[in-house]
C-alpha cells in the first residue's frame, strides 16, 4: 500500500446554519485547503460540529471535494471526516468515499491521518488504486 506524507493549509470560515442547527448548538463551516507535496490538491467542503467547551468533549462530520494530482495522477475524490473529542481525548478517521474517485484516480481507496506540529498542519495517507471503476 503506498504511504505518502505532505503538508496542507487549510482556512475555515463559519457558514449560515439551518433553523435546526442554530437550535441545536450545531456549527457550520467550510473548508478551504491546499495540499502540498505527493498530493498537489486543493479541497473544499463542509464541515457540522458541535462542541462542549466546559467538558471538553463534541463532534464533528465532514465531507471534502480533493481535486489535482496524486503522485501525478490526475483526478478528483471525496474525503469524509469524522472526529470526537471526549474529555479532551480525540479521535478522528479521514478516508476515502468507496467509488468517488474520477479520471486517473478512479478506484481509489484509503485513508488519511492529519497531524499538526509546531501550529503546522500535515497528512499521511496510506492508498490504494484498484481497477478503473466503469
Amino acid at each position: 500500500m503506498p504511504h505518502i506524507s505532505g503538508e496542507f493549509n487549510v482556512k475555515m470560515a463559519v457558514e449560515a446554519m439551518s433553523a435546526v442547527a442554530a437550535d441545536s448548538g450545531i456549527g457550520r463551516m467550510s473548508l478551504d485547503k491546499q495540499y502540498h507535496g505527493a498530493l498537489d490538491a486543493s479541497g473544499s467542503g463542509e464541515m457540522l460540529a458541535y462542541m462542549d467547551r466546559e467538558l471538553g468533549s463534541g463532534a464533528y462530520v465532514a465531507m471534502e471535494r480533493v481535486q489535482g494530482t496524486l503522485e501525478g495522477r490526475r483526478g478528483s475524490f471525496l474525503l469524509y471526516h469524522t472526529g470526537t473529542m471526549e474529555r479532551g481525548a480525540p479521535g478522528l478517521k479521514v478516508a476515502v468515499v468507496p467509488d468517488s474517485g474520477r479520471d486517473e484516480l478512479s478506484g481509489l481507496g484509503g485513508t488519511l491521518q492529519i497531524r499538526i506540529e509546531g501550529g503546522k498542519h500535515y497528512y499521511d495517507f496510506d492508498y490504494t488504486l484498484g481497477p478503473a471503476v466503469a
